[in-house]
Parts: C-alpha cells; sequence; structure tokens
C-alpha cells in the first residue's frame, strides 16, 4: 500500500495488526535487529516490534536508512 499521503493515524491504522510470527521458536529470547528504508511516523517498525516482542523476542532494535517528518514528500 502507498502510503505517502497518509497522516499518521491513517498511517498507524493501516499497518496495525499486519505482522506476524510464524515461528516464534526461531526468535524466542533472542534481540532482533528490524531495518527500514524510511522512517516517517514510525507506524511500521513499532508495529512489528510489538508483534514480536508478544511472541517471545528479547530486545528489538531498529537501524534506519533515512528519516522524513510526516507530510514531507521524498
Amino acid at each position: 500500500m502507498h502510503r505517502a499521503g497518509m497522516d499518521r493515524k491513517a498511517r498507524e491504522m493501516s499497518v496495525e495488526n499486519a505482522f506476524a510470527v510464524t515461528r516464534p521458536n526461531l526468535i524466542h529470547g533472542r534481540n532482533i535487529l528490524l531495518v527500514d528504508d524510511i522512517f516517517t511516523s514510525g507506524a511500521t517498525v513499532s508495529n512489528c516490534a510489538k508483534a514480536l516482542k508478544k511472541k517471545g523476542a528479547g530486545n528489538v532494535s531498529v537501524l534506519t536508512l533515512a528519516r522524513t517528518r510526516l507530510g514531507t514528500q521524498i
């Protein structure tokens, strides 16, 4: 889904419950590094991290290659 024109609330709703851990035994107790190309509102990484933590991941860290302000086109 293209989310460039969405506000913060719409971005959050577009990724809510979008991520699932299908093999929790592979992440249980492990530290995870999420890599995302662009950080805008944080909705994608936040929801992904929540899914990982819910299934038993240890620490979840995020590495982002670029950051933009919400509403700013790249």
